[in-house]
């Protein structure tokens, strides 16, 4: 009995360890989509700014995600144009990196999410 638990231990430990990553991972990207989405909301609106842009993505994004946010924001001149906010968080500061010592680390990796919307 203890030869089989022994041989199975360390893969559901690695199973267990992955579960959790990605729950995390899942959980920032949905948070990630929505400030991205509110921003953008927010750039369709007229006499908006980038910087109006930016502050509503950090307010709606944990304090947590710091200043590793990322965010680019295109705002069109007219009505009827295109605007687009693109938000990027470093991975590594939204969850843990548990699975690195099987060679699958966060380092270098992003989550990202762009909206685009029309201006008013």
């Amino acid at each position: 009995m203890s030869m089989e638990l022994l041989m199975t231990l360390p893969i559901l430990l690695v199973v267990l360890l992955g579960l959790f990553e990605f729950t995390w991972l899942f959980y920032a990207r949905g948070m990630v989509v929505e400030a991205s989405r509110a921003a953008a909301r927010k750039a369709t609106l007229p006499g908006a700014a980038v910087a109006d842009v930016e502050s509503e993505v950090l307010r709606l994004l944990p304090a947590r995600f710091g200043s590793q946010v990322r965010v680019q924001a295109e705002l069109g001149q007219y009505a009827g144009d295109v605007v687009s906010v693109a938000v990027a968080v470093p991975m590594r500061s939204v969850a843990p990196d548990l699975l690195w010592p099987i060679g699958i680390s966060l380092a270098g990796r992003d989550l990202y999410s762009e909206t685009r919307m029309v201006r008013e």
